[in-house]
């Protein structure tokens, strides 16, 4: 697995969980900002999804496939179903799910770190 792209989509989602939150903070609804943000952050996840499928298919990874396949498929899911929701939703609550979104992502990526390198 590539820890560059793991770290590129750690810092972003993390980037955009602070936007959101200010966007959120000043009761303004998702803006288009936010919008082109998640959408770069569901093609670097997109990417990394990639790179564990290529490097599992090569006969790396850990034993426990289906746990990193969980947590792979669960981060290509939540970009879009927290824009769907937060379009949904034009409050600043869809700004904080969004945030919530965002947080989910690096928790998640970082899982995914651990699991790569045997971390129980």
């Amino acid at each position: 697995m590539n820890t560059t792209v793991s770290t590129i989509v750690i810092a972003g989602s993390l980037l955009l969980m602070l936007v959101s939150l200010i966007v959120a903070i000043r009761n303004r609804p998702m803006g288009m900002v936010l919008l082109v943000g998640f959408g770069l952050l569901e093609v670097a996840v997109l990417v990394q999804a990639g790179f564990v499928i290529a490097a599992v298919s090569g006969g790396e990874g850990p034993a426990d496939k289906v746990t990193l396949f969980g947590y792979i498929g669960g981060q290509v899911l939540i970009p879009p179903a927290g824009v769907f929701l937060a379009l949904a939703e034009r409050s600043r609550w869809g700004s904080g799910i969004l945030a919530v979104a965002g947080f989910a992502i690096a928790v998640m990526n970082a899982r995914v770190l651990q699991i790569w390198q045997g971390v129980a």
